[in-house]
């Protein structure tokens, strides 16, 4: 089930975008940008790639010393969006029917993204121009590891999942069961939310699932960010901030 789910609804969206962000990360990095230019950049390539993109980014800047780790954790609750491709082509299209619901979600969270880069403090240094292989192939091989830790939480939580329901089926409703599913794995939640409501109701839970996400998305973000001891102290902050204000705004303008 895990392994089907991500094969059909998330691979075609993520390699693709990861290979692609990472390439262009590559080719970009000749040219020395500073300040929230720098930020900017940073921000504008994990929201093309989507979550865990944003986490990966950050984690190599840090190692190739274009950022400092203070940066990087300012940063990576910001760099952490779903991928547009996915939410206008999985969400929008597949599950809604609605591609409308895409672009005032893609909107609103970009805008309120933006914002908040803005009040980020800069920190000022004089940035040399690094020059990476700009081999297509080195972009797949440094985006795989990425692909494997996103595939593996999917499985591992899908699973879990799987066995709560068959075994707590016959006891709980079909709410609570959703509820599991949406705390665990973020694209299955968002599946059997399709399954168990509809309407308004359905955008706004929707729009709050794409939001806050799940434990297996927090988790891929943690085991990215491991390897430069990132914190997620201000990670878990900013997301807080962002599970308050986006849902409420988005039931505020578009609702």
């Amino acid at each position: 089930m895990g392994l089907a789910l991500f094969m059909d609804a998330l691979f075609p969206y993520l390699l693709s975008y990861l290979i692609l962000v990472n390439w262009l990360l590559k080719l970009s990095a000749a040219w020395p940008l500073q300040g929230r230019l720098f930020y900017l950049k940073i921000y504008m390539l994990s929201a093309f790639g989507g979550f865990p993109s944003g986490a990966a980014i950050l984690n190599n800047l840090v190692k190739q010393q274009e950022l400092s780790r203070r940066e990087a954790n300012l940063l990576l609750g910001i760099c952490h969006a779903p991928s547009p491709l996915f939410v206008i082509g999985f969400v929008g299209q597949d599950l809604l029917q609605d591609v409308t619901f895409s672009y005032h979600y893609l909107l609103l969270v970009h805008g309120f993204s933006l914002v908040l880069l803005f009040f980020i403090p800069v920190t000022k240094r004089t940035i040399q121009p690094i020059y990476y292989k700009m081999s297509f192939t080195t972009s797949i091989r440094e985006s795989t590891p990425v692909v494997l830790v996103v595939g593996s939480t999917i499985i591992f939580f899908t699973t879990i999942y799987a066995v709560i329901s068959t075994s707590l089926n016959p006891i709980m409703t079909d709410n609570y069961l959703g509820a599991i599913a949406s705390l665990l794995e973020f694209t299955n939640g968002l599946h059997t939310l399709h399954l168990l409501t509809s309407g308004d109701t359905l955008r706004l839970l929707v729009v709050l699932l794409l939001t806050t996400q799940s434990l297996s998305i927090h988790l891929q973000v943690a085991v990215i960010v491991r390897e430069q001891a990132l914190s997620l102290k201000m990670y878990a902050l900013i997301r807080l901030l962002y599970a308050i204000a986006i849902p409420l705004l988005y039931a505020l303008i578009f609702m």
